[in-house]
């Protein structure tokens, strides 16, 4: 059995305005083991991409604990957050967020050199996970030259490229055709076996969610197993 990487006990998210509050969270348990995927499903508005900030270090629970490997986020300082999200998790987003004026490999190996890896060894590592991803032809293309499939497998390889041990992702193929759909889904559910990660993921896609080996549906601000 694998250990557990992922360990959320009685999560609460409440948004409060000055006219109201809203709960979105109310006592979610979620344990995920490590180099397993977990696909999450519901409604919009329900909390799924609320439940991802969190695990992503991006936003605070209103109560509860949330741990990821050795990190306690729910008490962490920010400066130890931004550290969590530079080493231990990688996003891939609905929209790719490539740097407009920079090239596939330089996209790819920006997080790595800001973390303070040799320029040189963090493209040739970007270079040989671009590779891995079917770009070795684009590594020198700008995102414009890209097409939406391949600008979204180099935001994978981003995610990939400081060796986190989470992967989450936002509605991946949310903007993509079905060819493109189907090559970032063969990805991103063979990324534990080509990269040792886990992988977390919320959709409204039925099909994508289905190629996880959990599914969640988030209702009522709890998770029930599908």
């Amino acid at each position: 059995m694998n250990d557990i990487l992922v360990e959320c006990r009685g999560l609460e998210k409440t948004f409060a305005s000055s006219a109201e509050e809203l709960r979105v969270l109310r006592g979610l348990d979620l344990s995920i083991e490590a180099g397993s995927s977990v696909a999450i499903t519901g409604a919009s508005g329900c909390g799924k991409s609320t439940l991802l900030s969190i695990l992503g270090g991006l936003d605070k629970v209103t109560a509860g604990s949330v741990r990821v490997g050795e990190w306690k986020l729910e008490s962490a300082a920010e400066r130890d957050l931004t550290e969590y999200r530079g080493k231990a998790v990688g996003f891939v987003f609905q929209f790719h967020y490539l740097l407009k004026d920079f090239t596939a490999l330089e996209n790819v190996a920006l997080p790595a050199y800001m973390q303070g890896e040799r320029r040189k060894d963090a493209f040739e590592r970007a270079a040989a996970i671009l590779a891995d991803m079917g770009l070795e032809e684009r590594l020198n293309h700008l995102p414009s030259r890209l097409s939406g499939g391949e600008r979204q497998r180099a935001a994978i390889a981003r995610a990939l490229i400081n060796k986190p041990s989470l992967v989450l992702a936002d509605e991946p193929t949310g903007n993509l055709d079905a060819t493109s759909s189907r090559s970032v889904k063969d990805l991103l559910f063979n990324l534990s076996g080509r990269y040792g990660t886990t992988l977390v993921l919320v959709t409204h896609d039925p099909a994508l969610a289905a190629e996880a080996e959990l599914r969640y549906d988030l209702a009522g601000g709890r998770l029930n197993l599908e």
